[in-house]
Formats: C-alpha cells, structure tokens, sequence
C-alpha cells in the first residue's frame, strides 16, 4: 500500500537517520520542509522532500494536504492509563483544601486504585482501558508507555500488566509496558518494608519475566514512598530480568534519586518538579533522559519542571502526560505540548521535540518513531488548514488534528 502526502505547507521533525534525541540549544530547531510531500509504503516512511522534486505517479492513495501541517505522532513515554474507576472525589477534596499527602495518608491516592483494581475483573479493566486507549489514539497519540503499579499484589500486577499486553495485540498503535509494582507500600506492608520488597523481587518479578509482560522497570523513588536504597535494590533486580529501569524521582523532593538512576543507566528520570544544581551535573554527558510531566504540575498545582534550567544547562527533555486517575485524568498530548510552553516556557518548536523524538528515545523507539526520517514507521499527523504550527500549542482548548495515520493507515 503506497500512500502520498502531497502540497504539505509544512513538514516537521524531518530528521536524517541516527539522530535520537535532542539536547540543550539544539531544542529550539525543528527542521522542516515547505511545500512538500510525503511517501509511505506499507507502513513506513519510505520518501519526502520539496513538491518540484515530486516525480511519483503511482500511489494507491493521494492525499491533498494544501494550508496543513504534516508531523511524527504525538509520543507519551509515561502514563498510568489502565486503571480501575476513579479518584473524582480526590479532586473535590484537593478543591476544598487537602494536600496529594494528606489524601494519602488517609487511604487515597495509590492505595484507592489499588483497592479498585483489585476488586475489578480483568475483562473489566479492559474495557475501561480500551477507551482511554482509544481517545488518545483520536488526540494524536502514536506510542504510548503505560505502567502497572495500583495493584500493588502479585495477582493485580499481573492483571494490570495482561492488560496491557491485550490492548498491545488489539490496537495499531505502540505500546511498552512498565512494571511499577514499586507504586507504593500497601497498608499490610507499611511498617515491613523489606516484606514488599522480598514479594516484588521473588515473586512478581519471576512471573511478569516468564509471560514477557514487561519492557522496563519503575519505581516511585520519594519521600514516603521507596527510599533510594530500596529503589536501588529493585532496579537492580529488575535489570536482572532483562528490565531496563524507569524512575519517579523529584515530584516532590529531592534525595538524590537521579543519582541512583544514572549510575543504573535508567532510560529515564521523570516527573523532576524539584531540580537541584547536583541533579543537573549528575544528567550532564549522561544517557538518561529528564521527563516533565506538566499536565500533572497544573491539575494538582504543584511546580512545573524547570524546563528552561534543563535546556540552558544543555540537557536533552521530553514531556509526557501521566495519563492517571489522581494526578492527571486526561492523556491529551495537545494540551501537554501547550501546557509546556504556556507553563514551562518552552518554545513550540521544543515543546515539539520534547513530544516526539525526545519521547520516542524516553521510550526506548526513537530509532523507528518521533520524526520524518526515511524508514521510520509512517505515525503521521495531519492538522486542519492553519497559518503556523504555532497554532498547536496557541489554540490550547482546541483540536486542530483533522487526520491520524498509525502505521500509514488512516484511523477512523
């Protein structure tokens, strides 16, 4: 199946092969082409360039992209998105005064999805799940990474992470799977640390390695949650697996988390609303990619990520949106791209980065998602007719997406 793009006012994110992500001032340049087409076959981007130098005739479908903007898919290397129920009444009581801890100190937060979820068959998580997999497909997302973690016992893991595996076999869009059975202690465990512990270790993790549940390994490295020598130990653990690490670190305070999470060459640091200048030095020529995660920063009014820090320290960042029921119930990637640059201060141009290519590397698949290059897989966006693709971020309450194509096929 050959499908060309033609009369594209811009293409963005055009990338020549090898480039994985992007750091410091090199965030601020979104490489584009004016007047251009695009050619995808089978599922990959295979040609692009300016129209004069369009010479294809035979394609089995033409689109006509005059006055849009053609871009790689939104990419959301960090979302809770199966889950059970909600939180609405968290939200109502954070309105009314209460702080995140204060919530959790009296059974809400993690450990009330925890207690949902358990309660919840596995075919019913899973319809519940498909739908919020399904509006963000409609948002513009093209890959998404979605975590375990509110089951917190060996049989709600595993549900939460077949789940996972079933909305991976069912939909086009990407997926990765994260183990974050490190969430929280439960109320059995809260004054038996090393209990939890010696579960996730001896139990859970043999179980989600033998059914292949899982590409990574997280955990919710913070004050009252897992302290850094308990999220060495199960980084460890889980990289004996074949987990690659992932890591909450910084939400709210800082104890040198990141530091861990480099020595272990964690893929990932995320959420990083607290930045200190020692954090910044142990990132620097480091592999690890800072994520921000603002769409949590405004629904909860916490600090937003330092953004503009990071970049002028010459660190690469990608954002994301913690798709979850407590802290962020909405995986819109749009408004997190505007939310960024409202928010964070960043430019468009690298708010856009820090949602495709940067993210894609957050993921670990920037070598076949996150920009136009030759051979990556063809997760396109088309945006309706606009002036700029300042508009995006601009016009924040509105969808200007008009078409998706995952894998080179329009999505209905």
């Amino acid at each position: 199946m050959r499908t060309l793009i033609t009369n594209i006012k811009e293409l963005l994110q055009v990338r020549e092969p090898g480039i994985l992500k992007v750091s410091g001032e090199e965030m601020a340049i979104l490489p584009s082409i004016n007047n251009a087409f695009l050619l995808i076959e089978d599922g990959i981007i295979i040609d692009f360039g300016t129209m004069d130098q369009c010479t294809i005739t035979n394609s089995d479908r033409t689109i006509d992209a005059t006055d849009r903007t053609v871009l790689p898919s939104w990419i959301d290397s960090h979302t809770h998105l199966v889950y059970a129920g909600n939180r609405v009444q968290e939200f109502v009581d954070r309105i009314n005064g209460l702080s995140y801890e204060a919530i959790a100190n009296r059974g809400g937060g993690i450990l009330n999805s925890a207690k949902r979820l358990n309660e919840t068959s596995e075919e019913q998580l899973y319809e519940e799940s498909k739908l919020r997999l399904e509006e963000i497909i409609r948002q513009g997302t093209g890959a998404v990474e979605i975590k375990s973690g509110y089951g917190l016992t060996v049989e709600g893991e595993l549900k939460m992470l077949r789940v996972i595996q079933r909305l991976r076999n069912n939909y086009p869009i990407t997926i990765k799977a994260t183990f974050l059975g490190a969430h929280a202690f439960p109320l059995a465990y809260k004054n038996d640390h090393n209990g939890y512990l010696n579960i996730i270790i001896n139990e859970m993790l043999p179980k989600i390695a033998a059914e292949k549940l899982a590409d990574f390994i997280d955990v919710f490295c913070e004050s009252g949650y897992f302290s850094v020598e308990e999220t060495i130990r199960l980084m460890e653990a889980g990289k004996g697996f074949g987990l690659q690490p992932k890591i909450h670190v910084n939400q709210f305070t800082a104890i040198n988390g990141i530091a861990a999470a480099v020595q272990l060459n964690a893929l990932s640091v995320d959420h990083l609303e607290i930045v200190t200048a020692e954090d910044i030095a142990v990132l620097k020529d480091s592999a690890t990619m800072p994520v921000a995660l603002p769409s949590c920063s405004f629904f909860i009014s916490i600090p937003y990520t330092p953004a503009r820090q990071l970049l002028d320290a010459g660190l690469p960042l990608a954002i994301a949106s913690d798709f979850n029921p407590g802290t962020t119930p909405s995986g819109n990637m749009n408004f997190v791209v505007a939310t960024a640059c409202i928010k964070m201060k960043m430019t468009p141009e690298e708010a856009i980065n820090a949602a495709t290519l940067n993210a894609a590397y957050a993921m670990g698949i920037a070598t076949t998602h996150g920009s136009i290059t030759r051979g990556k897989k063809a997760n396109i966006l088309i945006t309706e007719p606009i002036a700029s693709f300042y508009e995006l971020p601009y016009a924040f309450g509105s969808n200007r997406i008009e078409k998706i194509l995952l894998n080179g096929t329009i999505v209905k």
